[in-house]
């Protein structure tokens, strides 16, 4: 069973790592859905751990459908991650009809396999209005791992499609369960879809008061956690990983 902890931060890489994490996807702004992660957090945590660091590449938030200058963004930031030695990238592209973007799709696959490194196609898949056609997609185009959280909100709520994806494909491409896993529901997820590998955030949050001003505020969240940023919790992190053992 690999147990992959979704990062926001170097900070929140050497957490995971300090747990017994051995394989992270490195993220920057998870309030926002993850997006590239800074070169320095990656350089950080490759030289001071073994970790497998699976980086985002996504250069804002909401959708997957890129055009102009994004797209030139993203191929510099996926060459620059991947030259300063994250092993494998994960990204979405999807056309404006929830469709596979082939094309970027595409460039981006055989840019991690030129540098021997590993293609994921992150829960952009989630939004596929027909999941059976994006994966055979993914598969044709040799993507070799998908996140995704079965078409649902939540992995439990997708568990039927992730044991469909799971017997169906599985042996193609790797199915990576993701979204609101914890140490509660982890081993019964596992037992339901037959997953291999799960993603968790095993997120808690802590404040900083100077969110705040007296006129002012620069938070991000509203009501119970509205001078809260989110971080790896290591008690999360270690609990999970005692679920699955």
């Amino acid at each position: 069973m690999i147990v992959e902890i979704c990062c926001g931060s170097y900070q929140d890489g050497m957490t995971a790592y300090h747990q017994g994490a051995k394989r992270i996807e490195l993220n920057s702004a998870l309030s926002l859905g993850g997006l590239t992660p800074s070169v320095a957090s990656l350089r950080l945590l490759k030289a001071q751990t073994d970790l497998t660091i699976i980086c985002m590449v996504r250069p804002r938030g909401a959708g997957f459908d890129y055009r102009g200058q994004e797209l030139v963004q993203i191929q510099c930031e996926a060459e620059m991650l991947l030259e300063n030695g994250a092993d494998g990238l994960a990204f979405g592209f999807l056309n404006n009809d929830h469709t596979i973007d082939v094309p970027m799709t595409k460039f981006m696959v055989d840019l991690c396999h030129q540098y021997h490194k590993v293609a994921v196609f992150h829960r952009a898949f989630d939004c596929c209005d027909d999941l059976d056609t994006a994966i055979k997609q993914l598969i044709d185009l040799k993507v070799d791992r998908v996140l995704t959280s079965g078409g649902k909100a939540t992995a439990i709520e997708g568990q039927a499609c992730l044991r469909h994806l799971v017997d169906t494909y599985g042996n193609q491409i790797e199915i990576l369960a993701g979204s609101g896993i914890n140490a509660d529901n982890a081993k019964d997820l596992i037992a339901a879809t037959h997953v291999s590998q799960i993603h968790a955030s095993c997120k808690d949050y802590t404040t900083d008061v100077t969110t705040t001003g007296r006129d002012v505020s620069y938070a991000y969240y509203s009501n119970d956690h509205e001078c809260d940023y989110e971080y790896v919790s290591g008690q999360n992190v270690l609990s999970l990983l005692d679920s699955v053992k």
